[in-house]
């Protein structure tokens, strides 16, 4: 299986980064778009019940649209990690280090990773805190459902950018290796 992992890379690499590049771009330049000029615009709208049903649509198509593009990039990069040998460059089968540099690579791509899947469980809590309000708010609770909705905007969306931004930092610094 390995093997034949590193020989579609191989054959695919470009296509490949590619395709993992873009979709942290959607998903990125999502957030940031989303935080930076939608949600201030929304602000602006006095009827509660018309402001949340914005924000509430606004979300669910985003999240529609950047759920794929999640798995996408947890694919490739799965095969970028196996394709490039990382781990091989960097250690012998015993474990030893043959590389510093190798290694401090091979430290970059986990620390990628580890991004990554913090920002995975942080946009899936934003993702059912979404749903609960929508629930709550097909149910005419306008307060609980804005309550549920509060975090997103103030941490979680912001958290998830800034993570993405080193993780983006982080992938343009391994290509230059």
């Amino acid at each position: 299986m390995k093997s034949a992992m590193v020989e579609f890379f191989g054959t695919y690499a470009h296509e490949i980064v590619f395709l993992h590049v873009f979709s942290a771009i959607v998903w990125i330049g999502g957030m940031i778009a989303i935080r930076l000029a939608v949600h201030p615009n929304l602000q602006r709208i006095e009827d509660p019940k018309v402001k949340l049903g914005r924000i509430l649509a606004i979300t669910g198509n985003f999240f529609t649209i950047v759920i794929p593009f999640i798995g996408l990039m947890l694919v490739t990069a799965i095969l970028m990690a196996v394709g490039l040998e990382f781990r091989n460059a960097a250690v012998d089968q015993n474990g030893q280090v043959i590389s510093e540099t190798a290694m401090h690579i091979y430290n970059m791509v986990h620390a990628k990773e580890i991004i990554w899947f913090i920002m995975t469980i942080n946009f899936t809590w934003m993702y059912l805190k979404r749903k609960k309000a929508q629930k709550l708010f097909n149910e005419h609770n306008l307060s609980q459902a804005k309550t549920n909705l509060e975090l997103i905007p103030k941490f979680l969306l912001p958290i998830n950018i800034v993570l993405g931004v080193v993780a983006l930092w982080l992938g343009v610094a391994l290509r230059g290796f």
